[in-house]
């Protein structure tokens, strides 16, 4: 669906959310494909981010010149006893809230966008719930499969839902389902533009054997001491399957670098660690054949939009136990593996084996995974959001 933009010079537009990639990456590639569409049109987008200074998205919009402002939050310190949720800083942060309400108002008043756009994360709930006392259109997006905790909260108050997955649907609250569109996690243009021999030059793989499959690693941009342990611990048996391409954070890599220097040198000339995968990402998942990671939102977007077979290990401690979810969805198709719980080196061989031995398999999962993929979403979500505007 191609829905043409109002013809008003300028479209306004306020995002809401953050804290993690997971909620600022989506909201990010949804402002640029919005941009392109409506400047087909000769249009523009005046965008205003409502954040928080401590949020991974207070870096985002500096780099990306997007105007920023930000407001009193308050966070919920979950917890599975009801008596430790009235927490003192609990209480305390509450009390804050209704100051960040205000605050939300007077800048939604005063920018007057067509539509508020929140992602999740604490910093969502004053401006949406400052966008219905505006009478602003607010769209949610929702990256899981279950609805987060400020998206819970907001969804009384939205023209729109957008949720990742079909799943999510049944889920919802039923007086929202009606307002309820499947869109897909918007994933980032570039990482759909990878080459493999261009991830080979960059790193300087030139020891691996491309006559083996290649598995990619990665526990997040600081690493995983979980996975880099169970991973480090079965590397010799991994090498002699595979070629390993290894992010494992900067704190880890001092320690990992002592393990392989043990290494025959026929085997670590198959291995590549690295303490962050930069621009060459999409190279590199280009090359892999099978990835090993944790289970966000945004890396299960990325990997089932491009078809690749996974091993996910979930962190335990996500909020709400999201990982898992995520994790156990995918698996549930076909389209992944999951090891939840106390992983151990054995279980990392009983998943991983079978798929490197057996391409077919590897076929497979990696059509399950793509069944999952929405490379489309950031368009999905661009249709919502200038329907909302417009109904």
């Amino acid at each position: 669906m191609n829905i043409a933009p109002q013809e008003t010079p300028v479209f306004r537009l306020i995002v809401t959310g953050g804290g993690t990639g997971g909620h600022t990456y989506p909201a990010l590639t949804a402002i640029r494909t919005l941009q392109a569409r409506l400047a087909a049109f000769d249009r523009t987008l005046d965008v205003l981010w409502i954040g928080t200074t401590e949020g991974l998205e207070a870096r985002v919009t500096s780099a990306e010149g997007i105007p920023f402002t930000t407001v009193a939050t308050g966070k919920i310190r979950r917890s599975s006893n009801p008596l430790k949720m009235v927490s003192p800083a609990n209480v305390r942060d509450m009390a804050r809230v209704p100051l960040g309400v205000a605050q939300a108002r007077s800048a939604v008043s005063a920018f007057r966008p067509d539509v508020v756009l929140a992602t999740g994360g604490y910093v969502a709930v004053p401006a949406g719930l400052a966008a219905r006392m505006c009478r602003v259109p607010l769209v949610l997006h929702e990256q899981t499969v279950r609805l987060g905790l400020a998206n819970r909260k907001l969804a009384g108050c939205a023209a729109r839902v957008a949720v990742s997955s079909e799943s999510t649907v049944p889920l919802l609250p039923e007086s929202v389902r009606s307002v309820a569109v499947v869109t897909g996690n918007p994933v980032r243009p570039e990482v759909l533009t990878g080459h493999p021999d261009k991830a080979v030059t960059a790193l300087g793989l030139h020891g691996f054997d491309r006559r083996l499959p290649t598995v990619y690693v990665t526990g997040g941009a600081q690493g995983s001491q979980q996975i880099n342990d169970v991973v480090g611990g079965e590397l010799l048996w991994l090498l002699e399957r595979a070629n390993v391409v290894h992010q494992c954070g900067p704190a880890h890599q001092e320690a990992l670098s002592a393990h392989a220097a043990g290494l025959p040198a026929a085997l670590a000339a198959r291995y590549h660690l690295t303490p962050f995968v930069g621009p060459e990402l999409p190279d590199v998942l280009a090359l892999a054949d099978l990835v090993i990671s944790r289970s966000g939102a945004g890396t299960l977007a990325e990997l089932t939009a491009l078809g690749k077979p996974a091993v996910f290990i979930p962190l335990a401690t996500a909020a709400g136990n999201e990982q898992a979810h995520n994790a156990r969805h995918l698996e549930e198709s076909g389209a992944a593996v999951a090891l939840l719980g106390d992983v151990t080196g054995g279980h990392l061989r009983e998943a991983v084996g079978p798929l490197l031995s057996d391409p077919e398999r590897r076929a497979t999962m990696a059509a399950a995974a793509r069944a999952h993929g929405r490379p489309d979403a950031a368009e999905r979500l661009v249709d919502v959001i200038l329907s909302a505007a417009s109904s």
